[in-house]
């Protein structure tokens, strides 16, 4: 990459960017298709059209071959670090030597720590769920977190993390690999939904909370609260999963595959070794406008842009146009450079994994214990990587081997029924009517395992809202009340 090579020969740092940009500028100009050509063709009949976008593209790019990178652990602040100093050995094999978490917190613990809610982000969110003294910046939950709140932290002692596999300041492609000193990239391991909810788990034993009054998350947290509700039913007081799934569907699997099949395709993207070179900000870009398309609704697009165009006194243009395109241009664009790119490959695909069927979460766990017991057996000072483990197929559980043995629509409910049979707590479990990304078919059906696996306290709430997926981070009045109704009424 040009900043590697660079660096041997100019090892000033303000020399180094200068050359680089440089390059980068002859790059451009030297390999830009004719068709591109800003000059009219002699012969042709009609000027060729402009293209303000991509120049926009190729100036940002240039902007990134001189530097500097991003440093995304500036872009949330204020959060405490603790550090797991132990092997973390990960669902599929992968091993972390040990493993950071950001986490912020607001309100108090009781005398007798009973009054903990841990809320979930979602794919990109951070620890930072709420304004406090460190971070005065308001958080991406904001209006939903604080005295006499949704979440009332005149009442509760309320964590938040960043998971592990992000980048505001937890473990994750991003970070140094202790064993090289360099960061690990796409030698990370893959992870899943449960990996995570197991470090939030340490995380909880480090600040000596045994037991949660409740677990709260939307989107993909919603699917990690349901996790911790499953995998640790003794230490989760009560339920609360908005948005989100028991198991990721085929129709969310393919929009976030495209995603990231947009963003590997940036040709800086260099199979995720990017970090001393020009991030892969074009991939990224697309990637959130296919992500930002499934967060909204069409009836809410329609109310706020209609059909309006950005200058609709000039000739239309193949550049954003229409108020939509410029709203989706800006919204990649101001996230492309704030969020690893890396992280959300290996977030991403955490979610299209996740499935909470008992022949699952098996599975897991034979695979983590087939790897724990590798690793005493032959101790691995250095491998930190994508260890991928080998099981013999007699030694996984029944049904889960290959792609799955389980064929009916019969088996595979009693499958997530099994997988939630020590869910007793109570549950709120909220969908939104307009949601694309998380059908409300999806809620139903994580309501509807938990009562068949005999779960009394369960209570299904369905929005009539216009926002889509993203309702659970907009509607304070009727999101708020019923989350506020959950944790405070006797159930």
């Amino acid at each position: 990459m040009l900043r590697t090579a660079y660096s041997r020969a100019f090892p000033h740092a303000t020399l180094r960017r200068a050359a680089i940009a440089l390059a980068g500028a002859r790059l451009l100009s030297t390999s830009a298709s004719p068709k591109l050509h800003r000059s009219p063709p002699l012969s042709g009949a009609n000027p060729p059209m402009e293209f303000p976008c991509i120049d926009r593209i190729e100036s940002r790019q240039r902007d990134l071959m001189a530097g500097p990178e991003p440093t995304y652990e500036k872009v949330v602040t204020g959060y405490e670090l603790f550090t797991h100093d132990k092997a973390f050995v990960c669902d599929h094999g992968g091993l972390l030597p040990s493993l950071d978490i950001a986490y912020e917190t607001w309100g108090e613990l009781n005398a007798d720590r009973s009054n903990a809610i841990l809320i979930h982000t979602g794919l990109s969110a951070s620890s930072h769920a709420h304004s406090h003294a460190k971070n005065t910046n308001p958080g991406w939950w904001e209006k939903f977190i604080g005295p006499g709140k949704a979440i009332d932290t005149d009442r509760f002692f309320v964590v938040c993390t960043n998971v592990i596999g992000g980048c505001y300041g937890s473990t994750g492609p991003w970070s140094a690999d202790p064993a090289t000193g360099k960061r690990y990239a796409t030698t990370f391991p893959l992870l899943t939904i449960n990996d995570i909810v197991r470090a939030q788990f340490l995380l909880l034993d480090h600040l000596r909370i045994d037991r949660l009054y409740a677990s709260v998350g939307a989107s993909m947290g919603g699917m990690q609260s349901l996790c911790a509700a499953a995998l640790h039913p003794s230490r989760v007081g009560r339920l609360i999963s908005i948005s989100a799934c028991a198991r990721s569907h085929p129709y969310s699997i393919a929009l976030r595959f495209a995603q990231r099949q947009a963003l590997m395709a940036d040709p800086n993207f260099n199979r995720g070794f990017y970090y001393d070179g020009v991030l892969p900000h074009i991939g990224m870009k697309l990637a959130r406008q296919v992500a930002t398309v499934t967060y909204r609704s069409g009836p809410e697009w329609e109310l706020r842009f209609g059909r309006r165009r950005r200058a609709p006194d000039q000739p239309p243009a193949l550049c954003p146009d229409f108020l939509i395109e410029t709203y989706l241009d800006h919204q990649s664009e101001r996230f492309c450079l704030q969020y690893d790119a890396n992280s959300l490959l290996y977030v991403s695909k955490a979610m299209d994994m996740f499935d909470i069927s008992k022949s699952v979460t098996q599975r897991l766990h034979a695979q983590r214990e087939h790897a724990r017991a590798e690793l005493k057996q032959n101790p691995r000072s250095s491998n930190s990587g994508n260890h991928t483990v080998c099981m013999n197929v007699d030694d996984q559980p029944q049904s889960a081997a290959g792609n799955s043995a389980i064929e009916t629509s019969d088996e595979i409910t009693d499958d997530l029924v099994a997988g939630v049979k020590d869910a007793m707590q109570p549950a709120l479990i909220l969908g939104v009517q307009s949601d694309i990304l998380f059908p409300v078919k999806q809620q139903k059906e994580i309501a509807d395992i938990l009562r068949r696996a005999g779960n009394s306290r369960v209570t299904y709430y369905e929005l009539d809202a216009m926002y889509g997926h993203d309702t659970f981070l907009i509607d304070v009045v009727n999101v708020g009340a019923a989350i506020k109704g959950h944790l405070e009424n006797d159930i």
